[in-house]
C-alpha cells in the first residue's frame, strides 16, 4: 500500500518557528486577521505575510486557497505558506473549506514535509485530512517509487484536543481504495485483489473467499457468467466487522469488482479501453470503507461483499442471446455482455440479503456511461427505494463534500427490460440507461429491505484532478459510507 503521512499534533513554541526547515503553513482569516503563530512570523518576515494579506492577489483567493512567501527573510523555512480561511465554523461548507485549504497545503508539499501552524483554528482535523489525501501519490510502478510520503505535523496550543488517529483511519481506507483503483489489471488480477482483501484479517475483519465451485453450487450463475472468457477465476469476498451487538442486523455493503471489463463479446471500442482497469471501482471503494470501519474500532456491525470478475472475449466467454439463471432463480436474458456489472452484483446482493438479513443495503458500482452524461464528474448517481435511508446517505455525502444526487426508480423503467424469452433482460435501450440498470438490480432486493444504489461511473476516476487528490482514483465513497456507519448504525 502507498505509503500514509507521518501525522502528529506538538505544542507551539513560537521561540523556534525562526529554525524550521522545509514548509511553514499560517492561516490568514478572509479579512487578513492573523493568529500568534502567524504573527509571529510576519516578525520574522518583516512585516511580509501582513503585506500579503493586503495584496490584491491575497483578496482574490477562494477560502480555502493559499499563497507562497518563498525563502522567506529571517526563517530558515523554504516556504512559509499563507491559507485563506475564517477562523471558525460549522456545517458542510466549512468541511470543505478546511479540506480544501489542506489539499492546497498537500499538493505544494508533496513527498515533503511541513509545519502547520495553527493555534486558535478551528477545524484541525479536516485540514489534517485535506492535506493527507491531497499527498497522496500512486508510484507503485515506477521503476523508482517512492517508499514514504514526508510528515504533516500539526502545532497548536493543545495537542490532545485534535484527534489524529480518526483522521489515520480514513486516510487508510481511502489510499487503499486509490491504490486498488489505480492498479493496472496485469497486478490487480481477481486472486490478488481476494489476497489484498484478506489481508484485512489483521484488523480483525473475518474474511472468507468463496470459489467458483462455491458460487456454482449457491447457483450465481449471473456471476460466473462474465468470467467465463477469462483466465482469473471469479471469486466472491465476504468481509464481516462485527462491532456491535450480537443480535444486531449488519449494514450491508456489495461492490462491483470487474477487474478489467473489455465488454465481453459485446467488445468495447479500443479509445479509452485502458481505463476500464477502475471497473472495480466500487468494490475498491467497499474495500476502504471497510479498513476504515476496522482501524477505527467502529462499534457497528457491517458486512462487505465483492464480487471480483474479468470480462475477457474468449471460446468459452457468455453471448448476446444467452440465458442465465440467477442465484434467486430469476432467469435473464444476455442482450450485450457489456452489461456485466448487474450481472455480477445480482447474484451477489441476492447472498447478501439472504445470508446475512442485513438491516440495510447499498451497492456500489461504476456501472453505466448514461450516469456520466447526466451527472458529469462531480456527483454519484444515487437509486433507492426507501426515502429516509436514501436522505440519511445523502446527508452523510454532503457532510463529507462528496457528490451525490438522487436520481428515479420507478415501473416504468423496469418495463423497458422486458424480454420475450426470459424473466428479464440485462439492457433495456438507450433510454434511461442508468435508471433501467437500477431497476434490473431493484428486482434483487427483497421486499421491505431498505437499499441505495450507487452508480458511481462518473466519481471513481474524474476526467479530471478532483479536489483533494491527483489525478486519477478519486478514493469517493470512503469518506461518506465512514460517516452513514457513524450517523446511523453505530451502537453505545
Amino acid at each position: 500500500m502507498t505509503a500514509t503521512p507521518t501525522l502528529t499534533a506538538t505544542a507551539l513554541d513560537l521561540d523556534t518557528l525562526a529554525t524550521v526547515t522545509g514548509r511553514v503553513a499560517i492561516f490568514a482569516t478572509p479579512d487578513g486577521k492573523l493568529d500568534t503563530g502567524a504573527r509571529r512570523i510576519n516578525r520574522l518576515t518583516k512585516g511580509a505575510v501582513e503585506r500579503l494579506t493586503a495584496s490584491d492577489a491575497f483578496e482574490k483567493l477562494t477560502e480555502g486557497a493559499a499563497v507562497d512567501l518563498a525563502w522567506p527573510a529571517g526563517m530558515a523555512a523554504e516556504a512559509v505558506q499563507v491559507v485563506k480561511l475564517s477562523r471558525r465554523g460549522r456545517g458542510a461548507e466549512f468541511t470543505v473549506a478546511t479540506r480544501a485549504a489542506g489539499a492546497a497545503i498537500g499538493k505544494a508539499a508533496g513527498t515533503g514535509a511541513v509545519l502547520i501552524v495553527a493555534p486558535q483554528q478551528t477545524g484541525l482535523a479536516d485540514v489534517v485530512l485535506g492535506c493527507a489525501l491531497r499527498s497522496y501519490a500512486y508510484t507503485a510502478m515506477k521503476s523508482e517509487p517512492e517508499t514514504e510520503i514526508g510528515a504533516i505535523t500539526v502545532a497548536l496550543t493543545d495537542p490532545s484536543t485534535l484527534d489524529l488517529d480518526a483522521v489515520q483511519a480514513l486516510v487508510d481506507g481511502v489510499y487503499f481504495t486509490r491504490d486498488l483503483v489505480n492498479a493496472p489489471a496485469n497486478v490487480l488480477t481477481t486472486e490478488s485483489f481476494a489476497a489484498q482483501l484478506q489481508d484485512l484479517s489483521a484488523l480483525a475483519v473475518e474474511v472468507e473467499v468463496l470459489d467458483e465451485a462455491q458460487m456454482a453450487e449457491l447457483g450465481m450463475n449471473c456471476l460466473l457468467a462474465v468470467g467465463h472468457g477469462s483466465e482469473s477465476p471469479s471469486k466472491t469476498v465476504v468481509m464481516q466487522w462485527k462491532g456491535g451487538a450480537d443480535d444486531a442486523a449488519p449494514l450491508a455493503l456489495i461492490g462491483k469488482g470487474v477487474v478489467f471489463d473489455t465488454g465481453g463479446i459485446s467488445l468495447k471500442p479500443a479509445a479509452g479501453m485502458e481505463a476500464m482497469t477502475m471497473d472495480m471501482g466500487g468494490a475498491g471503494t467497499v474495500a476502504g470503507a471497510m479498513k476504515t470501519i476496522a482501524s477505527r474500532k467502529a462499534p457497528a456491525n457491517v458486512v462487505a461483499l465483492v464480487g471480483l470478475v474479468e470480462n475477457m472475449p474468449d471460446g468459452r466467454a457468455q453471448r448476446p442471446g444467452d440465458i442465465v439463471t440467477s442465484m434467486k432463480g430469476d432467469t435473464v436474458e444476455v442482450i450485450n455482455t457489456d452489461a456485466e456489472g448487474r450481472l455480477v452484483l445480482c447474484d451477489v446482493m441476492w447472498y447478501a440479503a439472504e445470508r446475512f438479513k442485513p438491516a440495510a443495503m447499498v451497492d456500489l458500482a461504476t456501472l453505466t456511461g448514461a450516469i456520466i452524461v447526466a451527472l458529469g464528474h462531480d456527483n454519484a448517481g444515487v437509486f433507492s427505494n426507501d426515502d429516509d435511508f436514501c436522505g440519511a446517505f445523502l446527508k452523510a455525502a454532503d457532510a463529507e463534500g462528496e457528490g451525490a444526487w438522487r436520481m428515479p426508480l420507478g415501473t416504468g423503467y423496469a418495463k423497458l427490460l422486458k424480454s420475450d424469452k426470459a424473466d428479464v433482460k440485462n439492457v433495456g435501450g438507450r433510454a434511461a440507461g442508468s435508471a433501467t440498470a437500477a431497476e434490473f438490480l431493484h428486482r434483487f432486493v427483497p421486499e421491505g429491505l431498505p437499499w441505495i444504489h450507487l452508480d458511481i461511473a462518473g466519481v471513481a476516476q474524474p476526467a479530471a484532478e478532483p479536489a483533494l487528490a491527483p489525478k486519477g482514483a478519486s478514493g469517493w465513497g470512503v469518506l461518506a459510507l465512514d460517516r452513514l456507519v457513524r450517523d446511523r448504525y453505530e451502537q453505545g
